[in-house]
């Protein structure tokens, strides 16, 4: 079996990292829970929440749902969570340190499995493994929201749209240890993102169709819904 741990992104396994998360990524959770809203989210839904980092969207949909599964191979990315979880006082989040292939599901079956920006930690054929058992952890019907980096160029192209995205930040870190160009440079060289050509037909070779597919004009990053066949 992959060792998650070994591809879970140097960065996320860092005490210093994981507590500066927050402030240097936002999740957008409310905004992605209203959309969830639009799909069927609701006071009797069940979330899955896989790569669930500080927890900013298990909080947020914590608010609104039954129960909400928050599972994260990182440690120290679920102890800022349980903090967040304990200070809040919210009895509706169920934390679990597996990963994409490590997990397994215990409950009922989910109405929604959720994951942001944590998918391209594992190689392709792990993404296979990991999108069957999300499929197999959701009702048929049931909603997958995928937002990942996920290259929407031709292979020709790559190296002029890389260095363009490194580009795009500076070489030297600002206030609280904002991302920098040495961020985008380890995540081409050391993780797995991969091309929306090759993504989206296994995601629906492994049990889902695909409903809304949102790519940045960019071409770096990709926002999906799909339904469970």
């Amino acid at each position: 079996m992959l060792d998650e741990l070994a591809t879970a992104g140097r960065e996320n396994l860092d005490p210093v990292h994981a507590s500066q998360y927050d402030s240097k990524e936002d999740a957008r959770a409310v905004d992605e829970v209203e959309l969830l809203v639009e799909w069927g989210l609701d006071a009797s839904s069940l979330v899955v929440d896989l790569g669930a980092g500080t927890g900013q969207f298990a909080l947020a949909s914590a608010a609104v749902c039954e129960r909400v599964v928050a599972v994260d191979v990182s440690e120290v990315m679920l102890d800022q969570l349980r903090a967040k979880i304990t200070r809040a006082g919210v009895t509706n989040i169920d934390v679990v340190r597996a990963g994409f292939v490590t997990y397994r599901h215990q409950a009922r079956a989910a109405d929604f499995v959720y994951s942001r920006w944590a998918l391209h930690q594992i190689p392709d054929f792990w993404k296979s493994v990991a999108l069957t058992r999300m499929r197999r952890a959701v009702r048929p019907g049931g909603v997958l929201r995928l937002s990942d980096i996920v290259y929407s160029f031709d292979p020709a192209e790559a190296e002029e749209r890389i260095e363009a995205w490194c580009a795009t930040l500076p070489a030297i870190a600002g206030p609280e240890g904002a991302w920098v160009r040495a961020d985008i440079e380890e995540h081409v060289r050391d993780e797995h993102s991969t091309y929306s050509w090759l993504l989206e037909p296994m995601i629906e070779r492994c049990g889902f169709r695909i409903e809304s597919a949102v790519r940045s004009s960019d071409g770096f990053f990709a926002e999906y819904i799909a339904r469970a066949t």
